[in-house]
């Protein structure tokens, strides 16, 4: 039970060390909206003395305002701040508020009950200890009551409160009260969640929050507060295996190195012999280093600097750990993803991979299947919808280390970042790494690509042709091989209809097929660049992601790209194929420039314009560029 602080007796340092001594419970509210989270939050605040009296005074007022209880205190104004939600009488954004008992130190998300704010649900049970579910008395278990059980689950929360809330509205109806229980734990036998409490109440009376309820006598279980208080949470984090991400080098002169972070779990003390990851570089810790001094062991939770008794480098995203009891190190996963992208995710393109306190780049798999998460049940999927779950493949530009989400939550979880927005669009939990990316080695060849161009008298290059349809990007690419090929050049055209016709039959124009089609002849260009050629792509490939991505998979110089800047005016009035008159009617869809976009090059090496030059003069432009950059001479 709360109690309000009194300093009468003068020991203000014996009760601020009161204090720090309290346990720690960090918990979720989420469930669908208007079930009552917010004014749940508020109730527990105004309940546990946390509120000061200039906030009771704007409470009251704001209640009066623009609260929805006809005057009455609106506890859920103490929760959403934010104008919009005050207005829509709804949560958006994910509100920490941190408030004590005498048993027990809290910190609660209130996270937003919309389905398009399900991402941000996600974001606040990343960190917690509990979830509690709120279920409106009056509606029952809905899907958004599906989905964040779901989430729960996949985060690996151990305690769920499922809260009955406004029972006050069904009048207070056992029956009611135990149909909603049976049918939520049906759906959550599933799951598998270890642990469920479910809790008639009412936020907004306080039935069952803190004091019993004598309305539902019936009710035998615990009150809110009193399961709060109560839970055992504690885990056994300092007995794992001991493991520590490098957030930062710390060096602040010559005669310092030290290795910074956080540890996640396990238990490190000086002359322990430990491996850095992925080099596999093995020594023994030094010190332990805090601004305190240092310290003779330090266990889960503690920010500390490491140092080692040899000259063994680290970088920020490496691991630390035990010698004998290392982390994996893979570059290919089996994971589960939550997409959180208002734009639906894109196989194979590459997006920003975070682990750990690593950023690298990655690509995801077409899901093996997506989770119906009313039912659980696995349905077949080429892409992932915002909110949609699935199980796809990962990989990484690089092997990192790694442990599976259910050993480690600092290892075993990611974010999945959008490459030019900066926007998190997912997440994801590593099931397993896939072994067979550790039996793949590259093999040295005698041959290289630098004797196969020489022989050729020429540098490998790959000449990009990106435009709309009809900018003229085929007839200029076939004019610039003719040109070559009659100067002696070894060269190879690839053409965007001709490559549908076999490699790429069976993609479509979606935006998910688009960028599958691109990766694939992004890697053919690749290996006849390798073959010393230099060849010429023609394809629309309206997203600059694809085409970043082909010019990374070859080095420096080789990559050449040619925007043919047509306007779409101009480009649709040839409409040589009649496709443009096609799409106009709606007998195409996902057609570039009508309903599909195009994104132009930002910096293209070359630029030419069909709508004021002819195909020969732009080809001849384009031989130009290569001869003066030095493309068409051999390598030395």
């Amino acid at each position: 039970m709360a109690t309000p602080v009194d300093f009468k007796g003068g020991d203000v340092e014996g009760y601020l060390n009161s204090q720090e001594r309290k346990d720690l419970l960090r918990f979720i509210t989420c469930g669908s909206v208007d079930d009552g989270k917010s004014t749940l939050i508020g109730r527990l605040l105004y309940e546990s003395k946390m509120i000061f009296e200039d906030q009771l005074a704007a409470l009251e007022r704001d209640s009066k305002k623009v609260g929805t209880q006809g005057g009455d205190l609106d506890f859920a104004l103490l929760v959403d701040g934010l104008a919009a939600e005050r207005e829509q009488g709804i949560t958006i954004d994910v509100a920490y508020r941190a408030f004590t008992t005498d048993k027990r130190k809290f910190i609660v998300a209130d996270t937003p009950g919309h389905e398009q704010y399900t991402r941000n649900m996600a974001t606040g049970a990343s960190t917690a200890d509990l979830a509690i579910i709120l279920i409106d008395a009056r509606r029952g278990v809905l899907t958004q009551t599906r989905r964040h059980s779901f989430i729960v689950s996949l985060l690996g929360l151990r305690h769920v409160v499922v809260a009955v809330n406004k029972m006050d509205l069904v009048g207070y109806s056992k029956d009611v009260f135990d149909e909603i229980e049976a049918d939520y734990r049906q759906f959550a036998a599933k799951l598998e969640l270890p642990e469920i409490t479910v809790i008639p109440m009412s936020a907004l009376k306080g039935d069952n929050i803190i004091d019993r309820s004598a309305s539902m006598q019936w009710y035998r279980g615990p009150t809110l507060m009193g399961h709060l208080e109560t839970v055992d949470t504690s885990s056994s984090l300092a007995d794992q295996p001991f493991m520590m991400p490098v957030q930062w080098v710390n060096r602040p002169d010559q005669n310092f190195r030290g290795f910074s972070g956080t540890i996640p779990q396990g238990t490190i003390k000086p002359g322990d012999a430990v491996r850095v990851l992925p080099s596999s570089r093995t020594t023994k810790i030094a010190n332990i280093v805090t601004a305190d001094g240092n310290l003779e062991q330090a266990v889960a939770g503690q920010s500390i600097t490491l140092t080692f008794a040899d000259e063994v480098d680290a970088s920020r995203g490496d691991v630390i750990a035990k010698a004998d009891d290392p982390v994996l190190v893979a570059d290919q996963f089996e994971t589960r993803i939550l997409w959180m992208g208002d734009e639906e995710m894109l196989p194979g393109r590459p997006y920003v991979i975070k682990i750990g306190t690593r950023q690298l780049p990655g690509t995801l798999s077409s899901p093996k299947f997506k989770i119906n998460v009313n039912t659980l049940e696995h349905t077949a999927a080429k892409t992932l919808a915002l909110n949609e779950i699935g199980i796809c493949n990962l990989d990484l530009d690089k092997p990192v280390p790694f442990a599976p989400f259910q050993e480690s939550k600092a290892l075993g979880g990611f974010i999945i970042i959008d490459r030019f927005t900066n926007a998190t669009v997912g997440m994801g939990l590593i099931n397993f790494a896939l072994r067979r990316a550790s039996n793949i080695h590259w093999q040295a060849l005698e041959v290289n690509k630098n004797a196969r161009a020489g022989k050729a008298g020429q540098k490998p290059s790959a000449l990009w042709f990106t435009g709309l349809s009809g900018s003229g990007k085929s007839t200029i690419a076939n004019l610039v091989e003719k040109k070559l090929h009659a100067r002696g050049h070894a060269t190879y055209l690839l053409d965007g209809d001709n490559v549908r016709h076999g490699l790429n039959k069976d993609l479509g124009f979606t935006d998910a097929d688009r960028v599958e089609n691109i990766r694939r002849v992004a890697e053919v260009t690749k290996l006849m660049v390798d073959a010393g050629l230099i060849v010429l792509t023609s394809f629309i490939s309206p997203f600059r992601s694809e085409r970043l991505m082909a010019r990374e998979l070859l080095e420096s110089g080789e990559f050449i790209e040619v925007f043919v800047s047509t306007p779409l005016a101009v480009a649709e009035s040839r409409d040589p194929k009649g496709l443009y008159a096609k799409a106009r009617r709606g007998e195409i869809k996902n057609f570039t420039g009508i309903d599909s976009d195009y994104e132009q090059p930002e910096k293209a090496e070359i630029v030419v314009d069909t709508s004021a030059n002819s195909a020969e003069a732009c080809a001849d432009a384009i031989l130009d560029w290569l001869d003066k950059n030095g493309r068409l001479s051999p390598p030395r």
